[in-house]
């Protein structure tokens, strides 16, 4: 299970071209720590987060991004 959420944050963070405040965290995250490290960062905000739409019966929202 690690392995795949470590994998998901990968794709979040690389593939992905829709904007999320997660996709947005993890990238500053990458600038002070590290690539690696906000991917385990980001892998366990996943984890957490699918956990809590587990219990809740909700679904993602991806959000607007946020005008400066």
């Amino acid at each position: 299970m690690r392995t795949y959420l470590y994998e998901a944050a990968s794709v979040l963070m690389h593939r992905t071209k829709k904007w999320s405040s997660l996709k947005a965290w993890g990238l500053r995250l990458s600038k002070r720590i590290g690539m690696k490290k906000a991917k385990v960062a980001v892998a366990r905000k996943i984890a957490v987060l699918l956990h809590c739409l587990w219990v809740d019966g909700t679904s993602f929202e991806w959000g607007g991004e946020k005008k400066a």
